[in-house]
This record gives C-alpha cells, sequence and structure tokens, in this order.
C-alpha cells in the first residue's frame, strides 16, 4: 500500500509560525509519498504536487486539463537570462494537450511507405500459396472422396453377395429339416418331448399348436412349417450341436443352445433398442419385415418372375467425348465405364475426354450399338432441299447496280427511291453497300442492292454479284469503260445473271453513249441498239431522264425470269453487310432469300447466333416479319458475323450454340495455319523461307464502322506488299477502338488506324501514355495512300553510282613521314578530295577507297581538272606503281517508292 504524509506541510502552532513570502497561485508545492515493499521495507519519495484545475463540460462532467503524476526532483540549472521577446498575443487558440509527436523525416517516410508496399507483396504471395493449397487440399479430397465411394460400392457388392449366399444354404437347411421333420414318425404321448432349451410352460415355438391341435407333420397341417422349423433349427449347427447322424439314430431333434450375440454375428437382425442393446444374453432373431420380404422372394421366384432386361441402346458416339457425357448416353454409371478402363490399363476420370474408338470399346463392351459421328454433321439438315413447284408463289427481283467509281450509281439510285444518300457519303464516293427496296405505281417491289465502284470493294461487288437476280451496268458517257466496269462485267459473267446497261450522264457536253457501246463489244457485250441481246438505257440521273424506260426493263426482265420463292418454310439469306453498334450491338443486314423471318426465330450466321431481337427495314422501321427478297437489319445476335455469311433459322439455342462453335474452332484452326506458315511441300516451306529472309513487316491494328470496309481496307493492303516490305494486320474488327487494341498495338510496337470509327477515352490517354500512334480516316484511297507512303520509308535506298573522273600516275614519289604519293594527270572529268577512288592496275581493280591527299604544287586543293597535273596518295595503301590509273566517282542514295 501507499500513505501519503504530508506532515511537513501541516499547519504549526500559531506561536511558532515563520514569517514567509506568501507563494504565487498556481505554483507547485513539494510532498511525501510513502511507498511499501514486501518484507516490511517502506522509502519516501519526494513529489510535486500541482493545483488541479476542473472545468466542466456541456454535460455536467469535469475536464481534467492535467493529471497529477509523481516527478523526481529536477536538479537545479542556472539559466541564461532569457532575452526579451515581443508578446504575441494569441486568440481563441487552444492550448496543445497530450503528447506531441514529432515529425517523421522524408527517409523515414520513405521507409514506412517500402515496408507496407513489401508487407502486401508478402500478403498477396501468401494468399496465392494459400489459394493453391486450399485448391490442392480440395483436389486431393475429391480423390479421397471418389476413391472412398467405389470402395463403399465394393463393399456393398460383396456385403450383398455373401448375404445371398447365407440366404441360400438358410433356405436349404431349411428345407432339409422340413423333409427330416415331416419323415419321423409320430412321438406317443407317454414319450417325453426333447429338451427345445425353452421354459416348461411354453411350446417350443410361438407358432406351436395347442394340445387340442393337430401336431407338426399330421394330416391336419395348417400353418406353414418354415417359421416353425426356423425357430427350432438354425441355418448353421451352432456351437455344442449334435451331427445329422446322431439325430437320425436317436430319431429326435437336438438340443439346440442358446448362443451369445459375438459368437454369431449374423443373428444380429431387426430394430436395435436400448435395451436389445444392454442385453447380451439376448439371442435376436429376424424381423417380420425380412421375413416377409423372404416370402415375396419366394413367391415371385415360384410364379416365375424374372428381373427387367437391361436395354441395349443405340449410342452417337462424336469424334471425343466425356466419359460423363458417354455413361449418361448409355443410361450406365459413370463408375462402371471408369472400371472397364480401369481393367483395359487406362486410369481416367468421370470429367476426361476419350477418342471416338475407345469410346466405341467401351459401349460395344457393355452390350450398346454405336453410331459413328464426325463434328461436321452437326450441319447436316441445316438447309432444306429445294422446294415444291406448287409451294412457290412470286418474288420481287434483286437488283445489284455495279459499275466505276464516279459514274453515277448511288446518284440513279437516290433518283430511283427520291432520296439523297450521296449527300452522306465521305470523299463523293460510296464506300459501303447498302439495300433498299421500292415500291412503284403499278405495286410492283424492286430491291435494289448498290455497291461501290472504289477498286478496293472488289469483295462487296462480288457478294452483291452472288445474291442478286439482275445487274445493272451503270457506264458513264463522258468517261466510257473503265477498270472496275470490266470487273462487273466478269462478276456478272461468273454468277450467271441476266444484264441491262445503263449509260448515265447523257445530260453532259461531252457525252457520247455511242463511245460506250463501241467499247463494250471489245468485252462481247453486245447491246440492243446494235443487234444484240442486252437491254440498253440512256438515263440521266441529275435530270430525271428515262428512269421509268429503265424501271420497266427491269420489270420485264423479272417476268421473263418468273422469279418464285416459298415464304411457308423456315429462312434462309445472305448477311450484305454487318456492323457494331454502340446502343444496339452487333448488327447484321441481311437479304432474306427462301422463307419468312420472324421476331423470336433462333439464326445462324457464320460463327454468330442468336434470338431475333428485332427486325428494321431499310425505312428504319421495325416489321415483324421479313418475306423473300426483303432486306432488313436484324438484332439479337451474340457477336458480328462476318459480310456474306448464310443465314440459317435453327430450332433450338442448343443447335445453333453447337453448331457456332464448330464453325468458330474451324475458324481459328485456320487464322492458325495461315499464321504458322505451313506449306504442302518441303519446296513450298523453303522458298517461303527464302522470300522471308530479310523481308520488313508494317504492323497494323485497323478497326472499322463494317465488316466490308474492313475487308476492303485489308485486301487492298494486302496488294501493296512486296518481296522486301509488306504489310501485317495484327488484329482487324468491327467497332471503335478500345483499351486492348492500344494494348496490342503497344506490345508489338504497330500503328493503329480506324476507319469511320473513333478511340473512347480510355483508350486515348492509354494510346498517349504508351505513345501509340492514332490514325483516323474516312476515305479509303486517303488511308491507302498513307500506309503505302509509310512502307516505302522500310524500303532500303537504291544505290547509284556516278563516274567523276579518271586520272593516270606518271611518277611515284617516296616521301618521309607522308609515304608514297603518286604523280598524277588528269585525263578525264574531274579529280575531288574525297571521293571515293578506286585504283586500276592493267584494267583489274586492287584497292577501293578515298584520297587521303590531293595537291597541285605546294597547295592542298579540292578537285583537279582534266589536262592538269597533281600529287595524290591514298588512305592506308601505298603500293602505287607508274602507270597506275585512278577512277574517281561518288555514291547517290535514291529514295525508292512503292
Amino acid at each position: 500500500m501507499t500513505d501519503q504524509n504530508n506532515t511537513a506541510n501541516d499547519k504549526p502552532a500559531l506561536g511558532n509560525k515563520t514569517l514567509s513570502l506568501k507563494k504565487p497561485a498556481g505554483s507547485a508545492e513539494q510532498g511525501f509519498v510513502k511507498q511499501s515493499f514486501s518484507h516490511g521495507r517502506t522509502k519516501a519519495v519526494v513529489v510535486e504536487k500541482k493545483p488541479i484545475k476542473r472545468r466542466f463540460g456541456p454535460d455536467g462532467k469535469p475536464i481534467i486539463e492535467q493529471d497529477l503524476r509523481p516527478v523526481a526532483p529536477a536538479p537545479v540549472v542556472v539559466a541564461p537570462a532569457p532575452v526579451a521577446k515581443p508578446i504575441e498575443v494569441k486568440r481563441n487558440e487552444p492550448k496543445p494537450q497530450g503528447l506531441v509527436l514529432r515529425s517523421l523525416s522524408d527517409a523515414e517516410k520513405d521507409a514506412r511507405m517500402q515496408a507496407l508496399s513489401d508487407s502486401r507483396v508478402r500478403e498477396a504471395e501468401e494468399r496465392r500459396i494459400a489459394e493453391e493449397r486450399a485448391k490442392l487440399a480440395a483436389e486431393a479430397a475429391r480423390i479421397a472422396a471418389e476413391e472412398k465411394a467405389a470402395a463403399d460400392a465394393r463393399a456393398k457388392e460383396d456385403d450383398d453377395r455373401r448375404k445371398a449366399a447365407a440366404d441360400d444354404r438358410r433356405k436349404e437347411d431349411v428345407s432339409e429339416a422340413t423333409r427330416r421333420f415331416a419323415a419321423a414318425p409320430t412321438a406317443r404321448s407317454d414319450t417325453p418331448r426333447p429338451s427345445t432349451g425353452l421354459p416348461a410352460n411354453r411350446s417350443a415355438s410361438p407358432s406351436a399348436p395347442r394340445s387340442g391341435a393337430p401336431r407338426p407333420g399330421g394330416a391336419g397341417l395348417s400353418r406353414p412349417l418354415e417359421p416353425i422349423v426356423s425357430a427350432v433349427i438354425p441355418s448353421r449347427a451352432p456351437i455344442g450341436r449334435k451331427s445329422d447322424e446322431d439325430d437320425r439314430r436317436g430319431g429326435k431333434v437336438a438340443e439346440v443352445k442358446p448362443v451369445k450375440k459375438d459368437a454369431m454375428p449374423d443373428k444380429f437382425r431387426g430394430r436395435l433398442t436400448l435395451s436389445n442393446a444392454l442385453n447380451e444374453d439376448t439371442e435376436r432373431s429376424h424381423s417380420l419385415s425380412a421375413f416377409r420380404r423372404r416370402q415375396q422372394r419366394q413367391q415371385r421366384k415360384a410364379m416365375g418372375t424374372q428381373e427387367q432386361a437391361k436395354v441395349m441402346r443405340e449410342v452417337t458416339v462424336p469424334e471425343v467425348i466425356s466419359i460423363s457425357d458417354l455413361a449418361n448416353r448409355m443410361s450406365e454409371r459413370a463408375v462402371d465405364v471408369i472400371k472397364l478402363l480401369m481393367k483395359q490399363g487406362m486410369m481416367h476420370k468421370i470429367t476426361d475426354i476419350i477418342d471416338a474408338d475407345t469410346a466405341q470399346l467401351v459401349a460395344e463392351e457393355l452390350g450398346h450399338t454405336v453410331k459413328r459421328v464426325a463434328d461436321s454433321d452437326v450441319e447436316e439438315g441445316l438447309f432444306l432441299e429445294n422446294d415444291v413447284d406448287l409451294d412457290l408463289v412470286p418474288r420481287p427481283a434483286v437488283v445489284t447496280i455495279m459499275g466505276h467509281v464516279d459514274h453515277g450509281k448511288t446518284s440513279l439510285l437516290d433518283t430511283i427511291r427520291k432520296a439523297n444518300v450521296v449527300a452522306g457519303e465521305a470523299g463523293g464516293i460510296t464506300q459501303h453497300i447498302g439495300a433498299y427496296q421500292i415500291t412503284r405505281d403499278n405495286g410492283a417491289k424492286i430491291t435494289f442492292i448498290d455497291t461501290p465502284g472504289h477498286e478496293a470493294f472488289t469483295s462487296m461487288r462480288a457478294r452483291g454479284a452472288k445474291v442478286t437476280d439482275i445487274v445493272v451496268l451503270v457506264v458513264a458517257a463522258d468517261d466510257g469503260v473503265k477498270p472496275q466496269t470490266i470487273e462487273a462485267l466478269n462478276h456478272a459473267k461468273q454468277a450467271g445473271v441476266p444484264m441491262i446497261v445503263a449509260v448515265n450522264k447523257i445530260d453532259k457536253p461531252d457525252a457520247n453513249p455511242d463511245r460506250v457501246r463501241i467499247e463494250l463489244l471489245q468485252h462481247e457485250v453486245l447491246v440492243e441498239s446494235m443487234g444484240g441481246d442486252v437491254l440498253e438505257v440512256a438515263v440521266s440521273a441529275k435530270q430525271n431522264l428515262n428512269i421509268d424506260k429503265l424501271l420497266d426493263a427491269i420489270q420485264l426482265q423479272t417476268e421473263i425470269l418468273n422469279l418464285k420463292s416459298n415464304p411457308n418454310r423456315a429462312a434462309e439469306g445472305t448477311v450484305i453487310e454487318a456492323k457494331l453498334d454502340k446502343g444496339r450491338g452487333p448488327v447484321a443486314t441481311v437479304l432474306v432469300q427462301r422463307g419468312t423471318l420472324k421476331n423470336g426465330d433462333i439464326v445462324v450466321a457464320g460463327s454468330a447466333w442468336g434470338k431475333v431481337r428485332g427486325l428494321v427495314n431499310d425505312l428504319g422501321i421495325f416489321v415483324p416479319t421479313a418475306e423473300p427478297s426483303v432486306p432488313v437489319e436484324i438484332l439479337g445476335f451474340n457477336s458480328t458475323p462476318e459480310a456474306g455469311d448464310v443465314l440459317a433459322v435453327v430450332e433450338t439455342e442448343a443447335r445453333a450454340r453447337e453448331i457456332a462453335d464448330f464453325r468458330d474452332r474451324k475458324k481459328k484452326d485456320k487464322q492458325q495455319a495461315k499464321a504458322s506458315g505451313l506449306r504442302g511441300s518441303l519446296a513450298d516451306m523453303m522458298a517461303s523461307v527464302k522470300t522471308k529472309e530479310g523481308m520488313k513487316e508494317f504492323l497494323l491494328v485497323i478497326k472499322g464502322d463494317v465488316q466490308g470496309s474492313v475487308e476492303a481496307i485489308i485486301g487492298s493492303l494486302d496488294k501493296l506488299g512486296t518481296d522486301e516490305v509488306k504489310a501485317r494486320i495484327l488484329h482487324s474488327g468491327v467497332g471503335g477502338i478500345t483499351e486492348s487494341d492500344v494494348t496490342l498495338a503497344s506490345a508489338s510496337n504497330a500503328a493503329i488506324i480506324g476507319f469511320n470509327v473513333r478511340a473512347n477515352k480510355q483508350a486515348r490517354e492509354l494510346a498517349e501514355r504508351e505513345r501509340i500512334e492514332l490514325r483516323y480516316y474516312n476515305i479509303i484511297y486517303d488511308l491507302v495512300d498513307d500506309v503505302k507512303q509509310a512502307m516505302s520509308g522500310l524500303l532500303a535506298p537504291e544505290a547509284r553510282e556516278e563516274m567523276l573522273g579518271l586520272a593516270e600516275i606518271l611518277e611515284v614519289f617516296n616521301i618521309g613521314g607522308v609515304g608514297k604519293i603518286g604523280g598524277c594527270r588528269v585525263s578525264e572529268g574531274v579529280l575531288q578530295r574525297g571521293a571515293r577512288v578506286r585504283l586500276l592496275r592493267e584494267s583489274v581493280v586492287i584497292h577501293d577507297g578515298k584520297l587521303s591527299t590531293l595537291k597541285r604544287f605546294k597547295d592542298e586543293v579540292k578537285e583537279v581538272q582534266a589536262g592538269q597535273e597533281c600529287g595524290a596518295a591514298f588512305e592506308g595503301y601505298f603500293d602505287l606503281k607508274a602507270g597506275d590509273q585512278i577512277e574517281c566517282y561518288k555514291v547517290t542514295e535514291i529514295q525508292r517508292s512503292l
């Protein structure tokens, strides 16, 4: 305990009071504190007492501003007199309370931050290690559970087999005992009964007849003997029982002694209760339920009832299949399949994949028949056969407008549709394929497909020719037949469709339609005005001249073709164009060719599939259905299909997903084969290696607004490649530029090109940080020209040699400290210092280098003209002889271009 002794501060007697100065308020006082220790030891400690100034808070509780702490007396130190400082008045500033910590230095802060980062790294590593250990533990637990389940199954099978054997033996014993009991002579009344081990006042069996009832084995036997005999005679001879021979000799039943539970574990049957479990002397027999089940089995066996036969199935086996899937198709247990594989020496899990041959062996071993199928079989029945003529009805014609660039194709279509599509095209040229449908005054409908005329859009023109019924070839009267006009002619001939020639721009002063007709003759196209079979109409899109005649010609050709289709069937069509819309997702422009497409149909196009969520016609109106020859935009694809893919309607989403996955695998395999540069023969591979030696690649990432534009850009850039440099497309797609595109370009040091698309904010910021160049274009020929110029910069410059002059060495002088100098006379041109020179001896070049000095008399000169003499010396070469010739030349590098 601690006691306070303040006797020094107690008030003394009034007479002994000494005079002293009054202590100022708030000053500290000294006191003594007595400390007690063990064994009766004490110690007095001098402490300093300070008055406590109490303040009260809003809740009325006192606030202690200073604690009373025992402090040791401080040594007296004489401090120098303080310098007077101006008094600073601080108002309404709270006094610092508590312990004030010193601020950390920059080094300490860095050390703490480093420690924190190291701890985070350690925590992440420990977390990763814990996750891996958890995964390993889960896998070990799963394997142990599978092994335990298999062991339990084996143990259960063994138990069932032992029980069945025991039941068979018991039945045999019961039948033998019944036979012997029935054959035994009837006991007399004076003959003592054999001891059965039961009380005297009870019968040997609960079911034994009373005294008035007929005896067992007599003529009046009304109950089955099995429960009686089973209660008296056990299935096996217990310990202490006499043999059957003794029973036959004595003519009496053997005495049955009670057997403990441990001696006969098979006798422990029936319901287990607490009293039965604690009573060791009680011998338990079969329960009533077990007896009933045994009787039912015997009845079924007597009636000849057999178990249900195993169903043999026809199992469809693809090229690869999992064990679980194979077991489900066979309606077998997966454990049985795994056991069969283990007998063959193959250790597998239920999730493992096996090939078709192994699956066939397993199925045939289990008694099933196998039907082998390939992956490509998923597309069987996807496209239905041709329709019956009775189901066909007339449909509108599909007309494709083709021709050279700037010949007025889109303007002609705008005049027909009374629209202004050409005003929205960048650069004044069509760069997208479009599909429209018009209705004439007489109610006839015509579907038009507008194709670009630029040379880069060859694939679009080919796609339009594949789905068309009639081709309208537009040729400008003032320009004549051009390269893309010839290409359009070839597409039309390859498609095997009729053609109509529309000679446009006849309103221009320099128009000459006869020139067009004559030039078409060179390509085996003979128009009607010149005695041919090709329809020809001279039109003017701007002046709206002869437009009706062109439509009449199309209508006439439609009637001749007698176009028909079956609308009452599943729809089929072709994807004309596809794009990725920011608000609507993947959108595909499809031309329905057969059947009727409806909302809610499940469609497949290439490696994309989806459920139709909306159909939009060329006017931007949602429609419920789309009949044959109607172009519509389909919403609902899971990804953007490729232009030119064939669209089909399937029954379920499962089949659509299966078909799309199969096509996606084929597409990836084809891309990998192309990327790896596989060739058909060794000679082709060696030629490919020789071609790639020294080749430079211009890496690009291309994103476009529609699939057709991206396809046209890739085709144009492939044509720019040479043996020395080519454009390599790392990635191409539809939609805006994303962060993944910038990351790919950064990893491979490639440029990113966006055609009618832009990068989002995150992609722009990442490109700025990684210093990746983003180029935006909306005109395809500007894009091709810029890439061509950039690829030209990768070409090695061409070196051209220009002859400057020729000199002959007349005499060789040996000068100390300098070496040999040749006295020369310039015979042709000029000899320049610093230019490259060759030393020829008997017309053979023996040295190629530079001149170290060129002097005219004693002066160093830059050049010496023809007919003058000079002194010349070579850099690092002194083997000069009289009669040698010096050839002076310079090399000029010229930049090459594609």
